[in-house]
């Protein structure tokens, strides 16, 4: 499979801008992010730094994409899921790279796959800063291989599937992120 041509980030945050720095030249790329709505926002002054194509609003940015990369706070994974639904195009991949729990991404992969997505989970399992887009993640659902496929010749090295079943590797995310930071927590007392 070759390189995925088209790409929405929806999340322009600091995840979705570095996605973009590292995607530039190498994809098309719109973006959307409810901040957009705030000229002054953080992620609205970012747009003049980035060869981007600025959406309407979610379904008008992901309208003619092969990826769809959700980079957005935990509380709005499935806002981000479903509001991306009615402009979706069949068959497109949906890359979930919010951090959140198992069943919260159960519930995003029920809303991408109702419209004719292929929903990806994704683990990040560390910051996206030293390694930026080839940062470790651990991929989840049927469609992983799929999109390692396409999103290999961007840089997107440190993607490997891990299961099948949408959740466990979040599941393992929290478990890891819960024993480092524990024992943190004991060395700091």
């Amino acid at each position: 499979m070759s390189a995925v041509a088209r790409i929405a980030l929806i999340g322009f945050g600091e995840v979705g801008q570095t996605l973009a720095e590292d995607l530039a030249g190498k994809a098309a790329l719109s973006v959307w992010d409810i901040a957009f709505v705030d000229p002054d926002s953080a992620p609205s002054r970012a747009l003049a730094r980035h060869q981007v194509r600025v959406g309407c609003d979610a379904p008008d940015a992901v309208r003619d994409a092969e990826l769809v990369i959700s980079a957005v706070t935990a509380d709005q994974d499935l806002v981000a899921a479903k509001s991306v639904g009615p402009g979706l195009p069949k068959g497109a991949l949906f890359l979930d790279l919010n951090s959140c729990s198992p069943g919260q991404k159960v519930a995003s992969a029920e809303a991408v796959e109702a419209v004719g997505g292929r929903y990806v989970e994704a683990a990040v399992m560390s910051p996206i800063g030293p390694k930026r887009i080839a940062v470790p993640m651990l991929l989840g659902g049927v469609h992983a291989a799929d999109f390692v496929a396409g999103a290999l010749p961007l840089g997107f090295v440190g993607a490997v599937p891990y299961s099948d079943v949408i959740g466990q590797a979040a599941a393992t995310k929290l478990c890891r992120s819960v024993m480092i930071k524990g024992v943190e927590a004991l060395l700091t007392e």
